[in-house]
């Protein structure tokens, strides 16, 4: 290809260079027309019939409502264009490249006034394992519900390309997870917290998650028991003690709330491993669950063992994942390191489908998030990382609704460094406790997070398919009044996080000058960030620079385009449009 080059020019805001003189080797932005694609007016909404697909299924497309007859539908792999077709009716099928783990995605668009118009986008996985890219949700409520209640919080949930489910609290006990028999399983129960719950939910939810292409997880604590454990097998041997001559039990008890005070087990000790894997596997065999989502309750301090010796419980944890996955080697594993306790000692070399990190204080800046999902790829040589991260922690003690600009700002730096975050399930996810519902989603908010679930799928081969992550030399162009600083991030300035995948160089900008950067927003009180319109940027490159395209989650769908750049020397500068609250640059 040639090297680019642009004339200098006026700038006339979001349309900036569309009236640049050019020459044959000038780059002119979009392949079809020299101008940024526009959002339509009326724009649709797209949905898929399933959250992933394995390499040569067909994926089945609706939109909302009709458009111009001489619309197209492209359907893209990051910046390349793989296939193109007439817009034809409400519905349509595609059939994707075989290639596996591969993100794509699709947009409806067509040439108005010799510009191009996008009316939508939707993102596609074609995966055939969730590890590779999971992105988990929840399922936190098993009432007796019909089957238009759960279909709609499906449907939702695979909208956002949501590929696995954890199902918290849907057991009668800890330490008996199946309620009844696996000859007479009960038909309802009360879960830890004295909330009704029927088997004919947990089925039907675990029915429509296969069909949509999801994994379906049961929680329970490694080593949690209720005060009848002992009726139902538990001896005192496998208990954890406060102290060395086994006379005080380690309790999590925190009053009426729950119908019974939780006791810790040694997660280290074989019979207790033996018993709890023997009572899994009497729910295995009447619940299709693809595994086990494990769950403890931090680090605890000093505890004991039986015969009074001290407990190293981080790593245990690692002994009790080989038990689990002995049992039952065709079921998935995932275990939830309490802000990494337990993570690099023991749960990331383990037989885990991918790391699951719930983040507390201290690890309460944007650059904590990042360090976390960067060292859990270390720990683990490579596995992909889930963050639980409650990010209006103490607004949702109270009904309202969510901060947009804090979740969005998480969920930038957490994409942006290659993980996902469990925040989506019936409800939007406030509290530790998975049934809080006491914050809503805006209509903003949730048309928002459709626009980066997309943009996480579509450009997961760039975001979360290895790579390093570098240092770049990105600057402010000479006269610019933005301020531009190399990560970690700084309250005032654009913060730039480089990257390098696929041999390209990846910029992430995201735009805290108005904003600290602390992403446990408790209180709700982060602003919407003022829009940056003709960033200039300068990029020190080491070689010839053939191509720079920009795509965002935050402008025209997620769709990508290519930016005008003039190279003299090592010296590359370009212009980005429009930064609200995240831009992707790729430099090939």
């Amino acid at each position: 290809m040639f090297l680019n080059k642009i004339y200098p020019c006026l700038l006339f805001g979001i349309l900036f260079l569309s009236g640049c003189k050019k020459d044959e080797n000038t780059s002119t932005g979009n392949d079809n027309n020299s101008s940024i694609p526009l959002s339509a007016a009326a724009p649709v909404n797209i949905s898929t019939d399933k959250a992933v697909y394995l390499p040569g299924e067909q994926v089945s497309f609706t939109i909302d409502k009709s458009v111009p007859a001489t619309c197209k539908i492209r359907y893209r792999h990051l910046y390349e264009t793989v296939q193109e077709s007439d817009y034809k009716a409400l519905e349509w099928k595609w059939n994707p490249p075989a290639t596996d783990f591969t993100g794509y995605l699709a947009d409806i668009y067509n040439i108005e006034n010799k510009r191009e118009v996008i009316y939508g986008s939707i993102a596609i996985d074609v995966s055939s394992d969730w590890k590779r890219f999971p992105r988990y949700g929840f399922l936190s409520g098993f009432p007796l519900l019909n089957d238009s209640q759960m279909d709609e919080v499906i449907d939702n949930l695979t909208r956002y390309h949501i590929n696995g489910l954890q199902f918290y609290d849907w057991t009668e006990k800890h330490h008996k997870p199946l309620a009844g028999t696996p000859a007479l399983p009960s038909q309802n129960w009360l879960d830890i917290a004295g909330r009704p719950t029927y088997k004919s939910t947990v089925d039907g939810y675990i029915e429509r998650a296969h069909i949509k292409g999801m994994k379906a997880m049961s929680y329970n604590l490694c080593y949690g028991s209720l005060n009848d454990a002992s009726a139902d097998g538990v001896l005192s041997e496998w208990y954890m003690y406060d102290d060395v001559n086994h006379q005080k039990k380690t309790v999590f008890d925190i009053g009426s709330f729950l119908k019974s005070p939780i006791y810790l087990m040694d997660p280290s000790n074989p019979d207790w491993q033996k018993y709890l894997a023997d009572r899994n596997n009497e729910m295995y065999s009447v619940y299709g669950f693809d595994g086990y989502h494990i769950d403890q309750l931090g680090d605890w301090g000093s505890k004991f063992n039986y015969n009074g010796a001290t407990l190293n419980v981080a790593a245990a944890f690692g002994s009790f994942i080989a038990a689990m996955k002995s049992s039952r080697p065709d079921k998935r594993l995932v275990f939830n390191s309490v802000n990494q306790y337990g993570q690099q000692a023991s749960i990331a070399g383990s037989d885990v489908d991918f790391l699951y990190t719930e983040v507390w204080s201290p690890n309460d800046t944007y650059l904590s998030l990042a360090n976390i999902l960067n060292d859990n790829s270390s720990f683990s040589q490579g596995k992909k990382s889930i963050l639980a991260a409650y990010i209006n922690y103490k607004l949702a003690d109270k009904t309202g609704s969510f901060n947009i600009p804090s979740v969005l700002f998480a969920d930038a730096v957490i994409f942006a460094f290659g993980g996902a975050h469990l925040e989506l399930g019936e409800h939007m996810l406030g509290k530790e406790y998975f049934p809080n519902s006491n914050l809503q989603m805006s209509e903003e908010l949730k048309k928002s997070l459709v626009a980066y679930y997309d943009f996480s799928v579509a450009y997961q081969n760039l975001l979360r398919d290895g790579g390093n992550f570098n240092s770049p030399s990105v600057s402010a162009a000479a006269g610019g009044s933005v301020p531009v600083s190399t990560w970690p991030p700084q309250t005032g300035s654009v913060s730039v996080a480089g990257k390098i995948a696929g041999g390209k160089q990846v910029l992430h900008l995201i735009n805290f000058r108005t904003n600290s950067t602390d992403w446990r927003d408790t209180d709700g009180t982060k602003t919407i960030p003022s829009l940056i319109q003709n960033l200039k940027l300068e990029y020190y490159s080491s070689g010839t620079v053939k191509k720079i395209w920009f795509a965002s989650p935050d402008l025209n769908s997620g769709i990508a385009f290519k930016l005008p750049f003039q190279q003299n020397g090592n010296t590359v500068s370009f212009i980005v449009p429009s930064l609200k609250y995240w831009d992707m640059i790729v430099i090939e």
